[in-house]
């Protein structure tokens, strides 16, 4: 009797030692599956913010402040070299500790981990002590992880994040860590060419616009506050003839001339530059295509107005030709809708074979 109950005994045992083993399987399954959910939503927050209307240095800015606030990470730095030097991109840190948090390819404490691109975790024992690399701070920080960072194994700076307290960061999930860091370089890759883009845009000599750059970096924050918006290109279709049949300094007058009339009958609100050549861009943000339409008409009637003097003529009127010679502008217009989200580069592109594909002599107003 006593042999059965012990059995018994030991049969409910062993069902509760295998049912807790299940218990821990499924919850670790499900931290597992949940640890999965919140790097796909930090993921998508990722995501979200580099297809935002913002700056290069916004942007990073942002994602930088994702990582603090997801990863419950006390400071994060990211460093990144820009051709001559190591810049700070982000960080939480106060900028009185920026210079020695730049310069941290310069420990021989990080040289191994930048070499073979495994993360180098430092910390001190008590409060009393401080990190090597720290050079007059004490309080601010007492652990630390370095993250090398590189794209196409060509290594371009560096992710630092910081503990307030000794060996803080102990037990933090560095397979976590690695997943933040590739995604910090995929974003640093991906807002490379917008860095481009905001770097060269320049202002037209003639007529003191942006050059088309503009569009796709600050322009465009003003545009994607709406929802749809008009973008118009015109062409001074007989730019080529006035430059070759009185001279190239008249044209760059037509050039003036036609921009400040156009200038000063827009809004702050509309986008306007100078796309090419004689061809020039308006975007008229918020605005459909019948009211364009409808200005647009106005301003090629004035445009086509001018008279402008020859400047520097390179030819000599006959004697029998009292006329007097003058440059007249005509313009050829096209315009398209653009919605927020989708691709101005390409409605830009269309309008212009638009207009490169047109007849020389064609100045009239076209719908795309």
């Amino acid at each position: 009797m006593i042999l059965a109950v012990i059995l018994i005994l030991v049969a409910i045992t062993i069902g509760l030692m295998m049912y807790n083993i299940s218990i821990n399987k499924k919850i670790s399954n499900f931290n597992n599956l949940n640890q999965r959910v919140t790097n796909l939503n930090i993921l998508q927050e990722f995501m979200d913010t580099i297809s935002k209307t913002a700056s290069v240095e916004e942007k990073i800015n942002q994602i930088n402040n994702i990582i603090i606030e997801r990863y419950q990470v006390k400071y994060s730095t990211i460093v990144v070299y820009d051709g001559t030097k190591y810049v700070i991109k982000a960080s939480n840190v106060d900028e009185k500790h920026w210079e020695a948090l730049s310069s941290l390819q310069s420990e021989p404490m990080f040289a191994e981990s930048i070499q073979t691109s495994v993360p180098k975790y430092v910390t001190v024992e008590s409060e009393n002590e401080r990190l090597p690399y720290q050079k007059v701070e004490f309080a601010r920080a007492k652990c630390a992880m370095f993250f090398p960072l590189y794209i196409d194994n060509v290594y371009i700076g560096y992710w630092l994040i910081e503990g307030g307290k000794p060996h803080e960061l102990d037990s933090i999930d560095t397979t976590i860590l690695d997943v933040i860091r590739n995604n910090i370089v995929s974003i640093l890759r991906t807002v490379e060419n917008q860095k481009i883009i905001e770097s060269i845009v320049r202002d037209d000599k003639y007529s003191s616009l942006k050059s088309a750059e503009y569009l796709y970096g600050e322009g465009r924050k003003t545009i994607d506050h709406y929802t749809t918006s008009t973008v118009c290109m015109y062409r001074i279709s007989n730019l080529e003839q006035i430059n070759e049949e009185i001279s190239r300094k008249t044209g760059d007058r037509v050039v003036t001339r036609v921009t400040e009339v156009v200038k000063s009958n827009l809004s702050n609100e509309y986008i306007f530059v100078r796309y090419m050549g004689p061809k020039f861009a308006i975007v008229f943000s918020g605005v459909d295509k019948e009211a364009v339409k409808s200005f647009m008409e106005q301003i090629k009637e004035q445009v086509e107005d001018l008279e402008i003097e020859p400047v520097d003529v390179e030819f000599e009127p006959e004697d029998d030709d009292d006329e007097e010679i003058l440059a007249r502008p005509k313009i050829n217009i096209i315009m398209s809708t653009y919605y927020k989200g989708t691709a101005l580069e390409g409605v830009l592109k269309k309008l212009e074979e638009y207009l490169d594909s047109a007849d020389k002599n064609e100045n009239e107003i076209n719908e795309l």
